[in-house]
C-alpha cells in the first residue's frame, strides 16, 4: 500500500507550484504572451504545461511547507522573478512604440489617436503599427522560443531558494528602462531628420513667399514627406529591432543572477542563445 507523508507531499506541491509561478509571472507581463487579447485560461493553461515541463528539471528546492509564511515568501519571489524578466522583454517593445509615438507627434498626425488594448490606454497610428511590426518581427525571429528557454535557464542560473533579494535587480532594471528613450529615438531619427528638413526647407519658401498659405500646404507635404520616409526606412528597421531583441534576451538572462549573485549548482551559467538574424 502507498503511504505518503506530509513532508512529501509539501514537497511534491512545492515543486510544482514554485516554478508555476515564476512561470506564470513571465507569461502574464512578457509581450505576445501577456497581451491582454490572450483568454486568461490560455495563459493559465500555458503555465501550468510549462510547469509540468520544467518543475522535474529544477534542482531541489527549500524544504519549506508552501502554506507557511516562509513558503508564501518564496512564492512572492518567484512571481517577482518572473515579473521582472518578462517586463524587461516588455521595455523592447516599449521602445519600438515611442519611436511611433515621436513619429506621429513630428508627422503631425498627434490627433489620430486609438485606443490600444494591450495597454488599456490611447496611442496614436504610427505607434500601434510599429508595435505590430515589432510583434511580426519577434515571431519571425522566435523570439517567444528563446524568452521560454532563458525562463528554463532562469532555473539553474537561480535556483528556487528562500534567501532575500538582492538591490542589483532592481537596479538593473532601472537602468535598462532608460533604453526606452535612446532606442525609441534611435529608430525614430530618420523620420525625424526628413521632417526637420522639410520643415526648414518650409520655412525658407515662406519668407521667399509670404503669399502662400503655409497652412495649407505644409500639413500635406509634412505628412507625404513622413509617410515616404517610413516606408524607405522600413526595410532597413530589422537589425536594429533584432539587436533590441538581442539585448532584451540578456537583460532577462541576467535579472535572475543579479537578483542572486551566487551561481547554480557547480557554477552552471548556460551559454546565451541570440535571436536569429533578420530574414532578409
Amino acid at each position: 500500500m502507498l503511504t505518503l507523508t506530509a513532508a512529501e507531499m509539501n514537497a511534491w506541491i512545492a515543486g510544482l507550484l514554485w516554478p508555476l509561478s515564476r512561470i506564470l509571472g513571465l507569461i502574464a507581463s512578457a509581450p505576445l504572451f501577456g497581451n491582454a487579447g490572450v483568454p486568461v485560461r490560455a495563459k493559465l493553461t500555458l503555465g501550468i504545461l510549462l510547469a509540468i515541463v520544467i518543475a522535474p528539471l529544477v534542482p531541489a528546492v527549500p524544504a519549506a511547507d508552501p502554506t507557511s509564511w516562509a513558503g508564501l515568501l518564496i512564492l512572492v519571489k518567484e512571481m517577482i522573478i518572473g515579473l521582472s524578466m518578462g517586463f524587461a522583454m516588455r521595455i523592447v517593445f516599449a521602445a519600438i512604440e515611442y519611436a511611433g509615438e515621436v513619429s506621429s507627434q513630428t508627422m503631425g498626425l498627434g490627433f489620430a489617436m486609438f485606443f490600444d488594448p494591450s495597454t488599456r490606454g490611447r496611442s496614436s497610428a504610427i505607434s500601434q503599427f510599429m508595435a505590430l511590426v515589432a510583434t511580426m518581427a519577434f515571431l519571425a525571429v522566435n523570439g517567444h522560443l528563446i524568452l521560454l528557454e532563458a525562463l528554463a535557464e532562469s532555473f539553474i542560473t537561480m535556483p528556487i531558494t528562500d534567501t532575500p533579494f538582492s538591490s542589483n535587480t532592481a537596479l538593473e532594471l532601472a537602468r535598462w528602462g532608460g533604453r526606452i528613450f535612446s532606442a525609441g529615438l534611435q529608430i525614430a531619427m530618420p523620420i525625424i531628420a526628413a521632417l526637420l528638413i522639410t520643415q526648414v526647407a518650409l520655412g525658407i519658401l515662406t519668407r521667399a513667399a509670404p503669399q502662400l498659405n503655409i497652412f495649407g500646404i505644409g500639413f500635406p507635404i509634412t505628412l507625404g514627406v513622413g509617410f515616404l520616409t517610413l516606408s524607405l526606412v522600413l526595410p532597413y528597421l530589422g537589425t536594429p529591432i533584432v539587436n533590441l531583441f538581442n539585448q532584451g534576451i540578456e537583460v532577462s538572462r541576467s535579472l535572475p543572477r543579479a537578483s542572486n549573485p551566487q551561481p547554480g549548482p557547480a557554477g552552471a551559467q548556460p551559454a546565451a542563445t541570440p535571436v536569429a538574424p533578420a530574414p532578409g
